[in-house]
């Protein structure tokens, strides 16, 4: 029997606090088994007064994040319809300050259900880079992305499947899932790229090397990778040692900025320049120019910010403190699509070709979700509880950004002038092969 009063009726009034409304969109469980907000609505369950103190201390979606990490918050049943009906509103997708009248609501009722207490210390997958050296320097990059990507090559592979591709894939046949539509993007970036046998590729953030791999084995080419992560170059190494192309295929794990030995035939950078920074992009498109051979191509695949301010007026956003920032993607900061092609240009390259793929990463994160979910005890076991279940928020979450229109992704095909741009578009149709 569901009890109507209780603790319920008065978190649903904290939540409606924090989502600045006075009609939550959820359906609120709490401990003691009272429950509050719309029937039927998607469920969100306050397991103890811990997520209460999280949320006075951090009110927003840090604290929200933090006591879901926790396990003192639950969201049962369909997580990608109770995140989407949490971030409905607006409120935790923006960094907005409470009024002091809405802080005081918030005391009197952590006080009045008897959560009030110290700071609880942030689950141990929380990271914050804030004293690790200036933003964007190579140390700090270096930090970011070991956090991020070394944390075991079996959960990514659990996670992302056999490709071990960790960017938005191209769906052109959905049907034929995750690997094929992966296939599909790498296939798509040689076509752009117009690469030939014996053209030499630089791959900025390779990964596991998943790109170089198709690029080597169907078009012939000699590839570069650089990544910042050990874990994913000793992988990346093993997989093309496998499939026989260590002559052909060089991983290393280096910093773009360091890379100095071009010119190359063309540059792909897929789903990296995100985590290069606003303060550092015009360095890094700069940089990739001199690194290319005139008339050769880059192509540049990113997420981009479609709400706000886009980054050319008041500046971009910062993101530090936020959920993303504090357990997925330390220092990451998205661009807008404005942003990104005045950089190409104001670099010296010219733009040939936009192509935007928003609802290919709803897809793709989906695909994710799901093998998350079929082996969940094994990516428990992998890398714990804390973080199995931080990776479930920030995949629903994005899930909600790309479905929404707040965010997108974008292909960015440019060349550094010195030979003739194509007439049509050849990489729209697959080349025989």
């Amino acid at each position: 029997m569901v009890r109507t009063r209780g603790a319920a009726p008065r978190l649903a009034g904290m939540l409606g606090i924090l989502l600045g409304t006075d009609r939550i969109p959820v359906r609120l469980r709490a401990w003691d088994g009272s429950e509050a907000g719309p029937p039927g609505a998607p469920v969100v369950e306050i397991r103890s007064r811990g997520a209460l103190r999280r949320i006075l201390w951090s009110p927003g979606q840090l604290g929200l994040g933090r006591a879901y990490v926790a396990g003192e918050l639950e969201l049962p049943g369909d997580v990608f319809a109770a995140v989407a009906a949490l971030t409905s509103t607006g409120r935790l997708t923006e960094p907005v300050p409470l009024t002091a009248r809405e802080r005081w609501s918030l005391l009197r009722s952590t006080v009045a259900l008897g959560a009030l207490g110290p700071e609880p210390a942030p689950p141990p997958e929380e990271v914050d880079l804030r004293g690790a050296g200036g933003r964007h320097s190579k140390e700090r990059d270096a930090a970011a992305v070991s956090h991020h990507y070394d944390v075991g090559n079996d959960f990514y592979a659990l996670v992302l499947g056999p490709s071990l591709v960790y960017s938005c894939a191209v769906w052109d046949d959905p049907p034929a899932g995750l690997e094929a539509a992966q296939e599909a993007k790498h296939d798509l970036v040689c076509r752009k790229l117009g690469l030939r046998p014996g053209m030499r590729v630089l791959d900025v953030g390779c990964g596991w090397g998943s790109f170089a791999l198709h690029a080597a084995q169907h078009y012939g080419a000699d590839v570069l990778g650089v990544t910042l992560s050990p874990e994913q170059a000793a992988l990346g190494r093993e997989r093309v040692l496998a499939a026989g192309l260590a002559d052909r295929i060089e991983i290393r794990v280096q910093d773009y900025r360091d890379v100095d030995d071009g010119p190359f035939d063309a540059i792909s950078s897929i789903g990296m320049s995100e985590h290069v920074g606003d303060d550092q992009i015009d360095g890094y498109a700069a940089h990739l120019h001199g690194l290319l051979r005139p008339g050769a191509r880059l192509l540049n695949h990113a997420i981009a910010r479609h709400t706000g301010d886009l980054w050319g007026t008041g500046g971009p956003r910062d993101d530090s403190g936020t959920f993303m920032d504090r357990y997925v993607f330390p220092d990451s900061q998205v661009l807008s699509l404005t942003r990104m092609i005045g950089v190409l240009e104001t670099n010296g390259l010219e733009v040939l070709d936009v192509e935007a793929l928003r609802p290919h990463y709803a897809l793709t994160l989906r695909a994710w979700a799901q093998r998350l979910e079929e082996h969940w005890a094994e990516a428990v076991q992998l890398v714990g509880e804390g973080r199995a279940r931080a990776w479930r928020l920030y995949m629903a979450a994005a899930v909600w950004t790309f479905e929404s229109g707040r965010q997108g992704v974008n292909q960015v095909l440019a060349q550094r002038p010195g030979g003739p741009p194509p007439l049509a578009r050849p990489w729209r149709a697959p080349a025989g092969r």
